[in-house]
Order: C-alpha cells, then structure tokens, then sequence
C-alpha cells in the first residue's frame, strides 16, 4: 500500500510540474496580452482626446457665435471651459508621445489651437467693449475657420495613424489570444488527468476528513455555547453597570429632596403649631420652608441643565465684556485669599450662548476653584478664538469641527486625579466633605455647554492646579449689542391700571394658587381648565391683556393655543410657563424667536417681574414670525443623498430647496433666498469651490452662511474652503443633530461684520 502510495505520488508530482510549465507560458502570454491591451486602450485614449479637442472647439465656437448675437454673457461658459481642458488635454498628448516629428506635430496643432482661442477671445473682448462690427469683422475674415480647417486635417491625419496602429495592436490580440486558448487546453486537460488522480489519492482519506469535520462541529457548538454564555453575562454587567449609574443619580436626587423636604414639612408644621401663639416665629418657619423650596427648584433646575432638557435663549456674546462686568462680583464671592487676574485676546469672536446661563456656568467653575484651592491661590480666566480640527472633532461624540470662542477657567489648587476627571461630570459626583456640595455643579456646566452645541474639556495634574476648558460656538452674524450683565433686582410690581390675565392651566391646585398670586399684585384674574374654554373666554372678554398659559396640557399643547388665540387677537400678549418642556417652544433646546416663558416653579416676586416685563415690554410678536421656518439650500450631484438630507429636514420644519450642480443652485438662491446653504464640494462642471465663490459675490449672498459637505477633510481641504467663502466645513456622513444645531445657531439673513 505504501509502495503504490509513493508511484501515485511521484506521477502527480510529474503533472504538477507539466501544469506549472502551463501555466507559467499562460501567464506569459496574459503578460503580453496586457500589455497590447495597454497599448490600445492608450491609442484609443489619444484618438478620444482629438475628437475631444475639436469638439470643444466647436463649443466655444457656437459659444462665441451666442454671444455676439446676443451679447449674453451666460453664453460664454464653454468658452471658459475650453480654455483650461484644451491646454489639459494637449498636455495629455504631449506626455505620451515620442520626442522628434510626433511632438513637433502636436506643438504646431497646439499653437493653431491657442491662435483660434485667441481668435474667440478677441471678438468677445471687442463685443464687451462695445464694439460689435469689429468683432464681428474678425469672425467674417476667416481666419479661425482657417485655423480650424488646419487642426481638423492635422488631427485626423493623426487618427487615421491611430487607427492603423490601433488595426495592428488588435491583430496582436486575436494572435496572442489563439495561443493562450490553446494554452489554456492543455492545462485543462492536464489538470483532468491530474484531478483524476488526486480523487483516488484522496479517496481514502475522506472518512478520515468526515471524522474531523464531526469533531470541528462539537467544538464549535461549544464554543458558540461559550460565546453565547459570555454576552449574556456581558449583558448582565452593562444592565447592573446602568442600574448603578441610575441608583447613584436616583440615590442622590432622594438624598438632597429628602433634605430639602424636610426642611419644607418641618417648618409648616412648626409654622402650623405657633401661628397663634408666636406670629413672628411663624414667619421665620415659613421662611425656612421656602429657602428649602427654592434650593429643590435650583436642583431641579440643575439637573435640566444636566439632561440638556433647559430652555435657553442664545444670543450674540463678548465673553470678554461678560468677564470683566463680572470680576468685581467674583471677587467678592471668592475672598481676599483668592487672586483674580483676567487675560483678554484681541480681536475676539462673538461667541452664540445664553447669557445667563454662561454667567452662571463661569460662577460655577470659580467657586469649584475657590474649593480647590483652601489655603489660597489664583484664579486665572482667559478667553481666545480656537479651532477644532477634524482629527480631534472625530475623537469626541456629537462635536463638529470648526471654529468656536474659548473660555478657560484655570486654578493652582489641589488638582484631581486621571480617575477623578473621568468623572467629574457624573451628576451627584463630589470629592467635597458632606454638605460642601450637591455634586450638580459641572454636571450644569457640561449640559449647558454641550445642549448650546460646543464642548467642554478637564485639564487637570495633581498638586499643580486644573483648567476648565470651555469652546461655545462662533456667532456668524452681526455684532448686536448684547447684555452681559445680569440686572439688579426690583421689587414685585403691581398692576397700576386695569389689566385681565386669563390663567390657563389644568392642574387645579396650581391654577388657583396662580390667580391668587396675580390676584394679590392687583390683577384681574380669568382662569381656564383646557385650551377650548380659553378660546371661549377670549371670545366673550374682549379686555384681556395677557394669556398665561401652560405649555403641556392634555388637550392640546399651549404653542397650538397660542396660534389660535393669534389667529383671534394679533395683539394679544402670551407669556408660556412650564416645569419641562418638549418641543413645542423650545427646539433643539433653543427658545424660538417671539416666545416669552417662565419657568417653574417660581416665586411671586419673578412671576410679578416677568408680567410685567411682558405686559410693558411692547407688542405681541406677529405671526410670520411664529411660523418662520429658517430656509435651507442643499447642492448634491448625488440625488439620493440630496433627497434623503432634504427630506429629513423637512420633517425637522426647515423649508428646503435642491439643486444637482452649481449653475442651477445660483438660480436658485436667487429665487428661494436660503439662510443656509450645504455644497458638496465634488460637484459637476463647477465644483463647490468656486460655487461658494459667486454665491458669496451676489447680493443674496453676502448674509448666507455656507456650509461645505465632503467626504475627506483635511488642513488643506479646510483652507480652500475658507479661501472660496465657506464659513464651515463638514465631513459625510454629516450627523443631523449637528446640522441643526449649526442652522438654528445661524439668523435668518443677519449683516455680516467686516
């Protein structure tokens, strides 16, 4: 058996060495063959390239004929091309072709070509001048028709060689083909022979191969039970992982409510029991129950913060007048041990936030400084401009490159550790001794900063000090003025003539509890239950001043109460409150243009302020401002991703318009007006750039803000971008939430500032 094992061996060996040889002379002549291939396909190149060069001719041509007749300036687009793709064109040819009569034939095409070009150029030169008859002599003289009967026979002369080579080459082929035809059949036939063979070499061993497979089956069952096993024990320890993170948060939120509440039933109960005996001590209670009220809104207020779920009302910042109003104030709130000192860039941008919320996330990093900082120290807050390549912005989550304003927050104090850092920014988190702090403060700061669209960044060494990091977005927009500065306190103002508020609500407890509140201010006071008995009180009261309203209620929502109630009075003012809003007023965390709200809970004294601050504060916003939508302008060659992108910000209330190439989106930005417009960068005939370029030129231009869309970034595709006009640049596939939060961020039509 071992014997005849070792004679079939040594003639398989023998065929294998027969195929190889086969095989090699087969690779041999599919070498050769691609190589003829080669050659005509870089003929056939060259002959396209002719026909290509006349072609375009004749276009700038017809080009140049259009333009005279008509003296339409969009007739010269050809012209422009043929310029730059001719030249390109004969630079193709002459780095493909041989030095001596070759070359010297295509130099002498390539001047007729210049001259008929120059030819062109002159008449519309003199046709824009004016001068029409002599441009028009030039034409009638004859000479481009002269110039173009020479390329015409000077290229053909050379296709016609082309082809004869072309012929020649072809013939290679079909020969070589017949050779490695018959190669490969006697490979074919050899590997038979040897396929017969290696069958009854192998035939024996197949029960063997059969066992193995079994036994490879019972393996891989156990390892997929294995697997299986250990995603379900992954899986258990991401749920006990994500009920910790719940427990601490809910275990946290109970332990300071608890002692908020406590403090709230102990005093009205104290207040309860000494109300007729001992009316000051009564007030003093009642005092300490709201002071401990007050610290559960400021929570929960911080933890809206925190889930980025809190209204805020951007606007333009100089985060350097903002610091300096508030140094003074700083300074007092963090004692003589502290030293403040401030360093201001030049040249600044306006950066896009609330601005009392920024106050309050600045306060926030100081006295966490202060804190670190026991035996005393300096306290350093520093603003510049900042960009945030694509390299880093790829690294963070939901952080889009570009350019934002940064305010750094730096200490000499204790420092935290590399694991301390990695959670700072966890709700109810604290290395502060117990009742030192709730643990919210820069879980507020890290909501607000990221719901305002920017990013906030930990720096920190042990014993050396920390730096907080702060990047908001860049205002595109006009350098308004803004108030940074919050203003001083006022006493609760009453109404001092006859005005009626119609309170809707459909918590009864809260709706009378409001009708007394304005009722004590001296108001008039309708209440309503629904929205539907709203209507009917403004239909039968005609001397309502204010609707104050609720946001969620379970008919319908206070935004569709108020467009109805417009719909009735277009001069009736409309103050919203809520305790957690959904989009209704608030989008994508920004409070839209026109509304005025107050959040709860609230005291008397900022409800009475924020009434009266609407009710004097001017008119109602008219309903096309309500129902503005920011126009949105999207340029893709690539229709499905045009219409995907289109229709997903239609469902988001954007008004949208396409376009496929740039002519047709510089027709339509003169017709659709857009706020915003998104180019992709690959686009035919007139790439992005340059149609970024002559949206910026035009009048409907100047206040757009562009916003470039391609699938490769880069420092180089990032200066050609600010080079063309782009404001910013966005790698594919471009994440919605960043792209709404880069339109909303943006004014309808604002004045760009030099």
């Amino acid at each position: 058996m071992r014997s005849k094992f070792i004679d079939t061996s040594s003639f398989l060996y023998a065929g294998f060495a027969i195929l190889a040889a086969s095989l090699f002379a087969a690779f041999a002549f599919v070498g050769k063959q691609a190589t003829d291939y080669r050659d005509v396909g870089q003929l056939i190149g060259e002959k396209r390239i002719h026909h290509s060069i006349l072609d375009r001719l004749q276009e700038a041509e017809s080009a140049q004929r259009g333009y005279l007749l008509t003296n339409d300036a969009a007739y010269l687009a050809p012209l422009d091309v043929a310029k730059t793709r001719i030249s390109a064109d004969f630079d193709a040819l002459l780095r493909v072709s041989e030095p001596g009569e070759e070359r010297n034939a295509l130099e002498m095409l390539r001047a007729l070509a210049n001259e008929k070009l120059a030819e062109m150029a002159k008449t519309v030169e003199l046709q824009a001048a004016g001068r029409h008859e002599d441009a028009v002599g030039i034409v009638r003289a004859g000479s481009g028709k002269a110039f173009m009967e020479q390329l015409r026979v000077g290229l053909d002369d050379k296709t016609a060689r082309q082809q004869q080579l072309i012929d020649a080459q072809s013939r290679a082929v079909e020969t070589n083909g017949s050779l490695l035809r018959a190669g490969a059949a006697l490979a074919i036939s050899i590997t038979i022979l040897i396929g017969a063979a290696t069958i009854a070499v192998l035939r024996g061993r197949l029960e063997e191969i059969a066992a193995a497979q079994s036994e490879l089956r019972d393996v891989n069952a156990a390892l997929s039970a294995e697997a299986a096993q250990r995603e379900q024990l992954a899986e258990q320890l991401r749920q006990s992982q994500k009920m910790e993170a719940i427990g601490q948060l809910t275990g946290g939120l109970a332990h300071d409510f608890n002692n908020m509440l406590a403090v709230v039933i102990g005093s009205v109960n104290l207040a309860k029991r000494r109300h007729a005996t001992d009316p000051a001590e009564t007030l003093r209670y009642l005092d300490s129950a709201l002071e401990g009220a007050e610290h559960a809104a400021t929570l929960t207020h911080r933890l809206l913060a925190f889930s980025r779920r809190q209204p805020l009302a951007p606007e333009p910042i100089d985060p350097n007048k903002m610091v300096s109003s508030m140094a003074e104030m700083l300074r007092r709130t963090l004692g003589e041990d502290v030293r403040l000192e401030a360093v201001f860039a030049g040249g600044l941008w306006r950066a896009y936030a609330d601005t009392s919320q920024l106050e309050t996330t600045i306060l926030n990093l100081a006295l966490n400084a202060r804190d670190a900082m026991p035996q005393g120290g300096a306290l350093t807050i520093e603003t510049s401009n900042a960009y945030l390549d694509e390299e880093y912005a790829a690294r963070e989550v939901g952080i889009p490159s570009g350019q934002y304003v940064l305010i750094a927050v730096t200490d000499t104090g204790t420092g935290m550790s590399r694991e301390t850092v990695a959670r700072a920014f966890d709700p109810f988190f604290t290395t502060k001794p117990a009742g030192r702090g709730t643990g919210l403060g820069l879980s507020q700061v890290y909501g607000f900063v990221r719901q305002s669209g920017g990013h906030v960044r930990i720096y920190s060494e042990q014993g050396l000090g920390t730096t907080v990091k702060l990047y908001l977005p860049r205002h595109h927009g006009p350098a308004s003025a803004t108030t940074t500065s919050t203003p001083p306190a006022r006493t609760a103002p009453r109404s001092e003539k006859s005005e009626t508020i119609l309170i809707v609500e459909d918590d009864v407890r809260v709706r009378d509890l409001t009708a007394d509140t304005l009722a004590e201010l001296g108001y008039s006071v309708l209440a309503a239950e629904s929205a539907a008995a709203a209507l009917r009180q403004l239909e039968v009261n005609p001397n309502i001043s204010l609707l104050f309203t609720d946001v969620v209620m379970p008919d319908t929502n206070g935004r569709k109460l108020a467009e109805e109630a417009w719909k009735r009075r277009p001069d009736l003012k409309i103050l919203f409150t809520t305790g957690y809003t959904p989009n209704a007023v608030v989008h994508n965390g920004v409070l839209d243009p026109g509304v005025e709200l107050i959040v709860k809970p609230y005291s008397i004294d900022r409800l009475a302020r924020k009434v009266r601050d609407v009710l004097d504060g001017g008119r109602a916003a008219p309903p096309e401002t309500k129902t503005s939508r920011r126009k949105v302008m999207i340029v893709d060659d690539d229709a499905a991703v045009c219409e995907a992108m289109a229709e997903l910000l239609r469902l988001e209330n954007y008004e949208v318009g396409v376009a496929s190439d740039g002519m047709r989106a510089l027709e339509l930005a003169q017709s659709f007006k857009p706020d915003v417009a998104l180019l992709d960068l690959g686009l035919p005939i007139m790439d992005g750039y340059e149609t970024a370029r002559r949206l910026r030129a035009a009048p409907e231009g100047r206040d757009l803000l562009l916003i470039a869309s391609t699938g490769s970034g880069g420092d180089e595709v990032r200066r050609l971008c600010e080079a063309a006009g782009f404001d910013l640049h966005l790698v594919k596939p471009i994440d919605l939430d960043t792209l709404k939060t880069l339109i909303d961020g943006q004014k309808p039509h604002p004045s760009r500032s030099a």
